[in-house]
């Protein structure tokens, strides 16, 4: 199966620089999309031979999530269940017969680490909903987990070991994550590739220069790891401050 990943950073926006031109070019089995900052019946969304799923934020134009996909899961989840994390949109889980799918966009500890507590709540939080699922059948994540894990994951690690989505509070969060029995599927396949990032500043010339981060994951239960195919990161598409990463893994329906 070939999935994607895309923080789109607003897809109305996307909608007009070139989101469709990649999807109709890689015709995903299954598409999530992070950040969509819509409601459904904002935008004109039309995809020939997909359905979708739609989780928005309460909070008009902040955060959201889609999934578009032309293989019917049996079942799916919105959220959390959980109050106090279910206003945003963040998470959608499909359930297929050998496979959980989850489409995450993880909450930004923001600057000065102000929603650093609330972050850290929710990564709990999420880990446990990820192990539940992981009991009964393996599991895919992907999203934007807004955080680069290890050194090698950005370009300035140095200057920004304070910084949201670098702290070491967050990156301890990932490794508990991974421990708990997933996999970071480019990592698996390219250990020691750097560069490799999937989100730059719009400042600077970042992206013109690769100062990036890499915060956009395929993770997959570990039993899985021997199935994965290929994991890619698409830096040549435009669209959006993230690029799309791809997934190509052999999952029995």
């Amino acid at each position: 199966m070939k999935f994607v990943s895309w923080n789109v950073n607003g897809l109305r926006a996307c909608l007009n620089k070139g989101f469709m031109d990649f999807f109709l070019a890689e015709q995903p089995d299954i598409c999530c999309v992070q950040e969509t900052k819509m409601q459904p019946g904002q935008a004109d969304v039309e995809l020939d031979g997909y359905e979708m799923y739609w989780n928005s934020a309460d909070k008009k134009g902040y955060s959201g999530t889609a999934v578009f996909f032309r293989i019917k899961p049996k079942s799916v989840v919105f959220n959390l269940d959980q109050p106090e994390h279910d206003t945003e949109g963040r998470v959608i889980t499909l359930e297929y017969d050998n496979f959980y799918l989850v489409n995450v966009y993880a909450p930004n500890s923001q600057r000065g680490l102000v929603r650093l507590d609330y972050r850290m709540a929710w990564q709990d939080d999420f880990r446990a909903h990820l192990k539940r699922l992981d009991q009964n059948k393996p599991v895919i994540v992907c999203g934007d987990l807004n955080v680069a894990h290890q050194e090698i994951d950005l370009k300035n690690p140095k200057s920004n070991q304070k910084n949201a989505g670098f702290s070491p509070q967050e990156r301890e969060k990932m490794t508990e994550l991974l421990e708990s029995g997933f996999i970071d599927s480019f990592r698996y396949l390219y250990p020691v590739q750097t560069g490799a990032y999937t989100w730059w500043s719009y400042m600077f010339n970042a992206r013109e220069k690769n100062v990036g981060w890499r915060i956009d994951y395929f993770l997959v239960s570990k039993r899985l790891k021997d199935q994965i195919q290929e994991a890619k990161i698409y830096s040549h598409v435009m669209g959006s401050d993230h690029c799309p990463i791809g997934l190509e893994i052999k999952v029995t329906e």
